[in-house]
């Protein structure tokens, strides 16, 4: 029996790795997971900590629309807490930086009459004490 002395023949060991493609693959690979990781830790910390902090120049207009929506649902479903307790901060251009604090009934004052947001006549607040 002779033993064959060319076992590992330096022509087909190296064409059989020009067709590799391995490690294109894992690049990709490591490269989609840490988009992913990315795109994952994005969305958590937008839905636990809020969009308006995680992207501040996108949020960074007035919210007296929504306010004024808020607070016309919360009078015509008659939800006296929502109206009388729950404490908004109402942002515009006009207002400080960080927009003014305080109630559906606050913001239908004369001092916030400019933004629309009128009066409940069907919900009578109880005062504060």
């Amino acid at each position: 029996m002779a033993l064959n002395k060319n076992i590992f023949k330096q022509n087909n060991l190296w064409s059989a790795m020009k067709n590799k493609k391995g490690q294109e693959l894992s690049t990709n690979a490591i490269i989609m997971i840490i988009i992913g990781l990315v795109v994952l830790v994005v969305l958590v910390l937008g839905f636990t900590l809020g969009w308006d902090r995680i992207f501040p120049f996108f949020f960074s207009g007035n919210n007296v629309e929504t306010i004024n929506i808020n607070c016309v649902a919360a009078c015509s479903t008659g939800n006296v807490y929502n109206y009388c307790q729950l404490e908004r901060t109402l942002k515009a251009e006009d207002l400080a930086k960080g927009g003014v604090k305080g109630t559906c009934q606050d913001f239908s004052g004369q001092a916030y009459e400019k933004y629309g947001i009128e009066a409940c006549s069907t919900i009578s607040c109880p005062s504060s004490q």
